[in-house]
């Protein structure tokens, strides 16, 4: 069985949409993930549970998306040792986004939370292959890839618009 690099976790499936961006990514480098619905508010057991022990399971990097008040990122980042970096999410209940963007961004010293844009799951899952590489040369390679494929798209749109 291949051990598992981050760990994707949603307070509500209505997040899903948004969170598949991050896995998507993480597939497209080469990245091992799994994920999983952890509501911080509905599920308070089993978010402890999960976030006391993804690290004794082999989790490098947790990525958590919620929406609303947000409160599963900063409160896996106060309970596992990994590096967490949270996804506000646009949820049905929010206010235009911004109570989730600064529930998750305004995290106490000492309980930091890596936050990426608004519905910024992809963003989340690169920024998740690269702290795995910085001990994984096979997915420091892919984000090099990457980041070459993604000069290669700008420069041909920029030839393309000139003809």
């Amino acid at each position: 069985m291949d051990k598992k690099q981050v760990s994707i976790v949603m307070g509500s499936d209505s997040d899903l949409p948004v969170m598949k961006q991050a896995a998507e990514v993480l597939e497209q480098l080469g990245v091992k993930y799994e994920i999983d619905i952890v509501s911080a508010h509905r599920t308070p057991e089993k978010l402890y549970e999960f976030a006391s022990n993804a690290h004794k399971r082999g989790i490098d990097v947790i990525i958590a998306g919620a929406g609303g008040a947000a409160h599963l990122p900063g409160m896996v980042a106060a309970i596992s040792p990994l590096p967490v970096i949270g996804v506000p999410i646009k949820s049905s209940n929010s206010i235009d986004g911004w109570d989730s963007v600064l529930s998750i961004l305004q995290m106490p010293g000492g309980v930091p939370v890596a936050t990426v844009a608004l519905n910024g799951a992809k963003n989340a899952g690169i920024l998740a292959a690269q702290i795995v590489s910085a001990s994984n040369s096979k997915v420091r390679n892919s984000i090099i890839q990457y980041k070459q494929d993604l000069k290669a798209q700008v420069l041909n749109k920029a030839q393309s618009i000139k003809k």
